[in-house]
């Protein structure tokens, strides 16, 4: 039989004991930012003013660590901000990558390595998940991953400043442009150490994924432990 988690009242809403609140500050900006990294797609794929769309990109991107610290410091960290959070940050890469691929500004092989990366992700914690109920927390990686990402496509919008190619490689060339020698944005730079972290990210997550669906299938009991209905307690110390 499971163990049912007691938790200090004090304690929900804190990023180890989140709460099942919905409407927060903190979740209406993760939500405010899905909404312009779409309005962003539709206005940089129709050619509107350049400035612009990246401005929009920027406040969508700029405004990340926003939301997370607005919940930490009001304990109002929930399960779906939680959730919403990494999925917001895929969906503000996606329309970025998109948005620079339709303008053939950046190689599409960047944008099938970071889909294939996160459909890779998706497909490995559904399987954890059959074994290993609890989601597994982020890892700073996939941040500096997300952080280096963005900041590469603001500067790759923005298109500024540009530096001269390095021209490293010989028959592949073509499709690294700054690595053959071409002027490119320094963003350009900067993805290409977002794709490296990003598949180093994938490494450690399916490393932890095994090691929980592992634990989970040795140890199923504590599995059935209610994580996100946990019985709140007014005492001291959690159980």
């Amino acid at each position: 039989m499971g163990i049912r988690r007691k938790v200090k009242r004090e304690l929900v809403g804190t990023s180890e004991f989140p709460s099942n609140q919905v409407f927060t500050i903190s979740n209406f900006i993760t939500a405010l930012r899905l909404v312009l990294t779409f309005v962003f797609l539709y206005l940089f794929i129709t050619d509107v003013n350049r400035y612009v769309c990246l401005v929009i990109y920027a406040i969508a991107a700029s405004t990340d660590w926003l939301d997370g610290t607005i919940a930490r410091k009001t304990h109002t960290v929930s399960w779906l901000g939680k959730l919403m959070d990494p999925v917001v940050d895929r969906a503000l890469l996606f329309t970025g990558v998109l948005g620079l691929v339709v303008r053939q500004e950046l190689p599409l092989w960047i944008c099938v390595v970071i889909i294939a990366r996160d459909v890779y992700l998706a497909i490995g914690n559904v399987i954890v998940r059959r074994f290993h109920k609890r989601p597994i927390d982020v890892v700073y990686t996939g941040k500096a991953a997300t952080a280096l990402l963005m900041t590469g496509f603001s500067l790759m919008l923005l298109g500024l400043p540009t530096v001269p190619g390095l021209g490293i490689l010989g028959a592949y060339a073509p499709l690294f442009p700054g690595l053959d020698g071409r002027t490119v944005p320094l963003g350009m730079y900067l993805v290409y150490l977002g794709v490296a972290f990003s598949l180093i990210t994938a490494v450690i997550y399916t490393v932890k994924g095994a090691l929980a669906a592992k634990r989970a299938i040795e140890h199923p009991e504590d599995e059935d432990e209610d994580f996100l209905n946990p019985e709140i307690v007014e005492g001291d110390g959690v159980s």
